[in-house]
């Protein structure tokens, strides 16, 4: 085991290490201490390889995953993930969580984690590099990578945030309107919303799950939506929609059915209760011209916080992947 330094300090999760990203170049929000705002990496404690993985959280989220980590280990990769700013590790008091105007500003943390990642990967200029998001934190990947062609070797997606659910005349609506209320500058307005805490039953270990969290960092309900928060994941699925061309392989990973109740039902800890997993399953081939989608039985919205069987699919799944990347070198068309 490596000895923490060189900013490395012990983690909240045994077995692994955290250090600060300061973020000079952060746009400030209300709430923000001007000179705080950061991110957090997180690294698994261990010998460094020539071999990586970065791992990007969803919305209302941060890395406690340990045994994701431990699995990506068990396959040779170094394992890293990042809280984004305002987000588990990185949230100062007062900040509004998870608050950002336009996603292509995460390109400040992603690309100082992974310098250090790079940096750490022993003989060799770069790390072989897989990026790896879910959710929100799947779209905000996607779209660095189309923004960094050649940084990554290859794209994992855990039901990732590609679309947003509802039907298309709703969602043709909304974004005319968060453009108008954002540029009135009503950014940091609330948007009246209604749920169910049924997700967080699913997945807490004291009601019908198997994890223990920080409920602080992963509430329910979650934070506030923010019309400049949405309106910036909204700009991404247009991005989405219109192609984003990665040149490398991408896996997206999601359940095999969505299901929204008004009123619990054990059927819920085997679907996706967030996203549209057929929405995702359709804007999936608009990533880049080498996608694969697999779509699982039983699986929740966040694949490896599922049940053991479905978890170990994913894994299996994963692991076949990442054989077939290993053995095949994609190279990109030229335009």
């Amino acid at each position: 085991m490596t000895e923490a330094g060189n900013g490395w300090q012990p983690d909240i999760l045994p077995g692994y290490e955290s250090r600060t990203l300061p973020l000079p170049e952060a746009e400030l929000a209300p709430g923000d201490q001007e000179g705080l705002l950061a991110a957090t990496l997180v690294r698994r404690s261990g010998p460094r390889h020539d071999r990586a993985v970065l791992y990007l959280h969803g919305w209302n989220d941060y890395f406690f995953q340990a045994h994701l980590g431990d699995f990506f280990a068990g396959l040779g990769y170094d394992f890293y993930a990042v809280d984004l700013r305002r987000y588990g590790r990185s949230l100062q008091e007062g900040q509004l969580q998870g608050y950002i105007t336009t996603l292509s500003h995460y390109a400040e943390e992603l690309d100082a984690a992974v310098a250090i990642i790079n940096n750490e990967a022993p003989g060799a200029e770069r790390a072989q590099l897989i990026i790896s998001g879910h959710s929100t934190g799947g779209l905000i990947a996607a779209l660095w990578v189309a923004d960094r062609p050649g940084a990554v070797d290859g794209v994992i997606l855990n039901s990732p945030w590609l679309e947003l659910q509802g039907s298309a005349m709703l969602r043709a609506i909304g974004t005319p309107v968060l453009e108008a209320l954002a540029s009135r500058g009503m950014s940091t307005t609330a948007i009246p919303m209604t749920g169910t805490d049924f997700y967080a039953r699913a997945l807490q270990s004291d009601r019908e799950g198997e994890w223990a969290y920080n409920p602080t960092w992963k509430g329910s309900p979650g934070p506030p939506i923010l019309i400049g928060w949405i309106r910036a994941v909204r700009q991404g699925h247009a991005r989405v929609a219109a192609g984003l061309g990665i040149d490398v392989p991408v896996l997206v990973m999601t359940s095999a059915r969505t299901l929204y109740r008004r009123r619990w039902d054990p059927e819920l800890l085997t679907v996706d209760t967030v996203l549209d997993v057929d929405q995702i399953a359709h804007r999936a081939p608009r990533l880049g011209r080498h996608v694969t989608l697999v779509r699982f039985e039983g699986g929740l919205h966040d694949l490896v916080l599922s049940a053991e069987p479905v978890r170990e699919a994913v894994f299996a799944e994963m692991t076949a992947w990442l054989g077939y990347l290993g053995a095949t070198k994609v190279t990109p068309t030229l335009a």
